[in-house]
């Protein structure tokens, strides 16, 4: 039997208040905005639903186990997709996972979102679905570090600032993994003969 959960409608700062003294309603208002997004990433950075699932499981009780923690030095949002990086990529390094076979099985529709930056990556890797489908499965051949800056920066559309406080790093090394990161998908995407590179003008 299926319960739905009571959705409060206060200010996220109350709900954050109530949460971190141990009101679960208010916990349970609180992170269901944020659940899709913490799935996406999720997906994103291992290309498997079950991983996904159990990756925002393991977010949530995490969430809920720290928010005494949250002081607000960022927002709310930022926090929480610190906790979604760092779960991810501390999973597929227990998995020694840095690269991920060619599989991928695509999650329903209410969880695929938009590339929010679609011209920073190779222009014709979009012209058609197969191609756009091929960059999701090259993304998973890069480094968990890599990947993560494709999936905030070009997928998500976050800031320089705004990763730079998701992961806890300084801006100048966001930049350069991100600049690394999208020449390694574009070489990825070539090696595949998908961006109509000639290998016999290599």
């Amino acid at each position: 039997m299926h319960c739905e959960v009571r959705i409060l409608n206060y200010p996220e700062k109350e709900l954050v208040r109530k949460s971190r003294n141990g009101d679960i309603e208010a916990f349970e208002s609180l992170i269901q905005s944020y659940e899709k997004r913490i799935f996406n990433i999720a997906y994103r950075m291992t290309g498997d639903r079950e991983d996904a699932y159990d990756i925002s499981q393991e977010v949530c009780i995490k969430i809920y186990k720290f928010i005494k923690k949250f002081r607000g030095d960022s927002s709310f949002g930022t926090w929480v997709y610190r906790i979604t990086s760092n779960v991810c990529i501390d999973e597929l390094r227990k998995r020694k996972a840095n690269v991920i076979p060619f599989t991928i099985t695509n999650p329903e529709g209410e969880y695929e979102i938009p590339v929010a930056d679609r011209d920073k990556l190779p222009d014709e890797a979009y012209e058609s679905k197969e191609l756009s489908e091929a960059i999701r499965l090259c993304l998973l051949q890069l480094e968990p570090k890599y990947r993560v800056m494709i999936v905030l920066k070009d997928i998500y559309g976050y800031k320089y600032e705004e990763i730079s406080k998701i992961l806890n790093i300084n801006m100048g090394t966001v930049k350069s993994r991100i600049n690394r990161a999208r020449k390694l998908l574009k070489d990825e995407l070539e090696a595949g003969n998908l961006l109509g590179t000639n290998p016999s003008k290599k």
